[in-house]
């Protein structure tokens, strides 16, 4: 499934720069970074695991990664030719399958989580010169999250078979990418990791449990592909 992915965005970045990389390429959309304000919006992919930290050394908790999708919009106002502030809020969507170690029975050792984050980010990004129609940049900036599907305020806990995490999560972000700018819109792709700075776990109500006693914190990580329409 990785390399379907890489080889996937591969051919588009190639069927791409075919008519982007001329010596003297036709400037297409030539104004389109000098508006104060622009908009647009996003859809792609996601894989997202857990980093988990524990308080003795005894087997780790697994996690079974899964692709889930994103989508979401862009707010982007200029600061000068090569930085933009960016406000990109979004669904994210992703389902990950935890297998806790000591157990017998699956439905003690097994835990689906299904996340729904709508995620409110404020990023900086940093391009170089427009070289003819394409210009790389590099994106990054903090911001904080809602994860829908968090069971927070459940009563139940492991031992009746509900894991559950904290609601709001706070992250930060960096990817790269490029801006291609086409006859009618500006197409950028781009590649970001995304690390929670929260811990995400509500441990069970018995400090001795086997599934949360030994975790000391669990927090997000993940990548991400974000195939951008301004």
């Amino acid at each position: 499934m990785k390399q379907f992915r890489l080889l996937f965005i591969a051919l588009v970045l190639s069927q791409l720069a075919q008519g982007q990389f001329n010596e003297k390429p036709i400037m297409n959309l030539e104004n389109e970074d000098k508006r104060f304000l622009n908009w647009g919006y996003y859809l792609g992919f996601n894989q997202y695991d857990f980093k988990f930290e524990y308080r003795n050394d005894l087997p780790d908790v697994l996690v079974d990664k899964s692709l889930g999708f994103n989508v979401g919009l862009i707010g982007e106002m200029r600061i000068n030719e090569f930085l933009d502030l960016r406000f990109e809020p979004g669904l994210f969507y992703s389902s990950r399958i935890l297998g806790f170690p000591g157990f017998t029975e699956e439905s003690d050792a097994l835990r689906e989580v299904k996340s729904t984050y709508i995620s409110f980010p404020l990023l900086l990004k940093a391009s170089t010169r427009r070289i003819g129609n394409w210009k790389p940049f590099i994106i990054g900036g903090a911001g904080m999250a809602l994860n829908l599907g968090s069971n927070e305020t459940a009563l139940d806990d492991n031992s009746s078979g509900t894991f559950r995490m904290k609601k709001q999560v706070f992250n930060y972000e960096l990817g790269f990418g490029i801006d291609f700018y086409l006859e009618y819109f500006k197409f950028s792709p781009s590649i970001r990791g995304v690390f929670a700075i929260s811990d995400e776990l509500v441990p069970d109500r018995d400090p001795a449990s086997p599934w949360t006693g030994n975790i000391l914190a669990m927090r997000t990580r993940g990548v991400f592909v974000n195939f951008t329409f301004e």
